[in-house]
């Protein structure tokens, strides 16, 4: 008996093909491909529950704490005749003092410059000393004000929200293409900064933020892995059932497979789902392995509160995380596929 569900289900797997609302149809896309398998082989369709994928770990938990040079030192530099002393000026005046995360990596980075130069405009030895000595703290410190510029900021939250449903299913999506190209230019910045080059440009980092701010993407691709790896994992479920079941074709001659079958794998699987396979598997190496990235070259200062979450949520190599596990639902999908049809002595293409 067919469950009722399948009257909601199948209409809007049409509205999902024919391309309205971006992403809205992906959820149904997926229970309908499932209901058709279960369909084709007479089974009955079990849709099991998707565990939410976590939020990004909170901003508190995110963001370091940045050392500071001793006071002393700074009223000492702040007296210096040279470009130092107005860089020292304007981070004891009220604003400096309270600057966002982006903000104080250019203080970090123009104080090392500027402190590089007074050693060279000056011959006295206590004064290079204390420069020296300023310049090391800097430096070692300067890694943390780069995380936080880059995983401590606000805007990463909402690149990274769950609210905002699924990967769009259709269209060209030039948003992404846009976050990719702001995301691998900050590896280029944020690795020559931890090389020790303090001459990266970070005027158009804020334009990157704001994007960020606006757009959801790698949230949309994490809901949209753990939906497909739950909904193949489902449909693998029907395929073993049958294949340790009664044989598909039982005649010693080999025959063709139902049509019905053939259907749902050429044109169920090997179309639709497969086409959506293929964007999320796009938007995997535009997006999340850039990001997986800025993360993976800043492991050293990574809190261990966002190391957790990045393994299983980011780092695309790890066979633990929702890219390995999706990686393993469609290989063993796809082998079980190939183990029931060529029951019948062939296996389409």
């Amino acid at each position: 008996m067919v469950p009722d569900v399948r009257c909601l289900i199948m209409p809007l797997v049409c509205l999902y093909l024919a391309g309205c609302a971006p992403d809205s149809g992906v959820p149904d896309m997926m229970d309908g491909y499932v209901v058709s398998v279960a369909d084709a082989l007479e089974l009955r369709p079990e849709l099991s529950d998707i565990a939410p994928v976590p939020q990004i770990p909170r901003r508190r938990e995110r963001v370091l704490d940045m050392p500071d040079l001793d006071m002393g030192m700074l009223d000492f530099l702040s007296l210096y005749g040279c470009e130092l002393q107005y860089v020292v000026g304007e981070r004891n005046s009220i604003m400096g003092r309270v600057m966002q995360p982006l903000n104080r990596l250019r203080y970090e980075t123009r104080f090392i410059r500027a402190a590089e130069t007074c050693i060279s405009e000056t011959d006295g030895e206590d004064i290079q000393e204390e420069l020296e000595e300023a310049i090391a703290h800097k430096t070692e410190s300067l890694p943390i004000a780069i995380w936080n510029a880059t995983w401590g900021v606000e805007e990463i939250e909402r690149l990274f929200t769950l609210s905002q449903g699924y990967y769009p299913g259709s269209g060209d999506d030039k948003v992404l293409a846009e976050l990719s190209s702001g995301v691998k230019r900050v590896n280029q910045t944020v690795r020559g900064l931890l090389d020790g080059n303090t001459d990266e440009p970070l005027d158009y980092v804020g334009g990157v933020h704001q994007l960020w701010q606006a757009e959801h993407r790698a949230g949309q691709l994490l809901n949209s892995a753990r939906l497909i790896t739950a909904r193949l994992e489902d449909a693998t479920a029907l395929l073993i059932r049958r294949v340790e079941g009664a044989p598909l074709c039982s005649g010693s001659e080999p025959e063709a497979p139902p049509d019905e079958l053939v259907d749902i794998y050429t044109d169920g699987y090997g179309a639709d789902i497969e086409d959506y396979l293929g964007r999320i598997e796009q938007a995997r190496e535009a997006l999340i392995k850039p990001l997986d990235t800025l993360a993976a070259q800043q492991s050293e200062t990574m809190p261990s509160a966002f190391r957790d979450w990045y393994r299983l949520y980011l780092e695309t190599g790890n066979t633990d995380s929702v890219w390995g596990q999706l990686a393993r639902a469609i290989t063993a999908h796809k082998e079980r596929w190939q183990q029931l049809l060529t029951q019948c002595g062939a296996f389409p293409q």
